[in-house]
């Protein structure tokens, strides 16, 4: 099951640390938020190492729909609502910018890199399109309203911001990655203060970043409870009609649409990981319904961080904590959230001001409807009886017959059938008897 990015890049291999080492700052993390935060520090001219559990790029960055696009399904009505204008008018500009650094990177990088209109449809609902559309016209955004789209169903309504992108992913890092200081197969099993324990040496740093997806200290920021993992499936068909654009539902339960030179990347049939889902049955039933004559040719999933209230935590890793920090919770929306954060965490490092600090301060307020779920689905599920538990936290592991793995319905931890560890927040493998 490789991703259509894994199967049309090959990235290179980096050696495993082998012996203590010093630096200025570490970069925990080998996905794309790592990546970024990595080339913009040495661009800066500051020493830093990233090192990466398995292969670089291996976890959730591989499996990304590579959209970049500040419309992040119907997030701006929201924020209006929950907080303020000024809020998200900051959450647009972080994320604009963020898309104005990816055009400029990718100007001299071969890497699909496509000027594309993004869509946001309701199947159902045009009251929350006409809402969507006010809030972006109050913010500026160049935004305009469709009710006709090129896709195999009708719509209520949709919402288009023009000149979004896409792009491969990989194809891009094996180029901003070629001058980093990198290790491979490199676990950091402790921190003792900015100190990284890993099983082949010591990095003494003064300065830590965690880019592990989900953060894996526990006694710090409390991100157990402030977050949890949506699972969501991708199939690649060629044969199939090709819309223009990129397209996706503001339900959770619905579907993305993208294009890849000519095949079609159909995205949908997810749910919080651990729970039941339509998976790719959910997705092949659809093709052939709509695409009757397509072929699959790949197909993959993704997996996602979802916060208290949509947006990312991005700074210091808890208030108690110094010289340690954090990029996480990109809630489905991770190449400007990457991007934002490699900006941001840059800027913090070397003692500059950054407009966005308190938009994505991690030990901003937790009094959210979302904390009281995620609270009482893990007290459930640490009271279900189960052969298996995750050692993470000792929830009840579910099996996930579509792909064949143990996953934890309380934060997101995924196993192979003997036990092997796939996705974080765990830091090792499962106990077999």
């Amino acid at each position: 099951m490789n991703s259509l990015w894994e199967e049309s890049t090959l990235i290179k291999r980096y050696n495993c640390l082998e012996g203590n080492i010093n630096t200025d700052v570490l970069i925990i993390g080998g996905g794309m938020a790592g990546i970024l935060c990595a080339y913009m520090l040495k661009r800066a001219g500051i020493e830093c190492v990233l090192v990466e559990a398995n292969r670089l790029c291996g976890g959730i960055t591989k499996n990304t729909t590579a959209k970049v696009t500040s419309q992040h399904g119907l997030i701006y009505d929201k924020l209006i609502r929950r907080f303020d204008v000024q809020t998200a008018q900051l959450y647009l500009r972080a994320n604009e910018e963020a898309l104005q650094q990816y055009r400029r990177l990718c100007k001299n990088i071969d890497c699909h890199f496509e000027e594309m209109d993004n869509y946001v449809y309701s199947l159902n609902d045009d009251g929350k399109i006409e809402r969507e559309f006010l809030a972006l016209n109050s913010l500026g955004a160049p935004s305009r309203k469709a009710d006709d789209l090129p896709l195999p169903f009708p719509v209520a309504g949709a919402l288009i911001i023009p000149h979004q992108a896409q792009f491969n992913t990989l194809q891009f890092i094996s180029v901003i990655a070629r001058e980093l200081r990198i290790f491979e197969q490199t676990t950091v099993r402790e921190l003792i203060g900015t100190t990284a324990i890993t099983d082949q040496g010591r990095i003494n740093a003064n300065r830590i970043i965690v880019a592990t997806h989900f953060p894996f200290l526990n006694k710090h920021g409390a991100y157990f409870l402030k977050m949890f993992q949506h699972r969501s499936y991708l199939i690649a068909l060629s044969g199939a009609r090709l819309p223009k654009g990129m397209y996706v539902d503001e339900s959770d339960s619905g579907l993305s649409f993208r294009t890849y030179g000519d095949l079609l990347l159909l995205g949908g049939g997810g749910s919080q990981t651990g729970k039941k889902c339509g998976g790719w049955q959910e997705l092949r039933e659809f093709a052939a319904r709509h695409y009757p004559n397509a072929a699959e040719k790949y197909h993959w999933a993704a997996q996602d961080c979802m916060t208290l209230d949509g947006v990312p935590y991005i700074g210091r890793y808890s208030r108690g904590t110094e010289n340690l920090y954090v990029a996480a919770g990109f809630n489905k929306w991770g190449m400007t959230s990457s991007m934002a954060a490699a900006c941001l965490l840059s800027d913090m490092i070397q003692g500059k001001n950054n407009p966005y600090g308190e938009l994505f301060e991690p030990s901003r307020s937790i009094l959210h409807p979302q904390l009281a779920v995620n609270g009482l689905n893990a007290v459930v599920n640490l009271l279900t009886p189960a052969s298996r538990r995750c050692p993470h936290m000792g929830c009840a592991l579910k099996w996930n017959s579509e792909e064949n793995s143990w996953d934890c319905p309380c934060h997101g931890s995924r196993f192979t059938k003997n036990g092997k560890l796939i996705d974080n927040p765990a830091t090792g493998d499962l106990k077999t008897r």
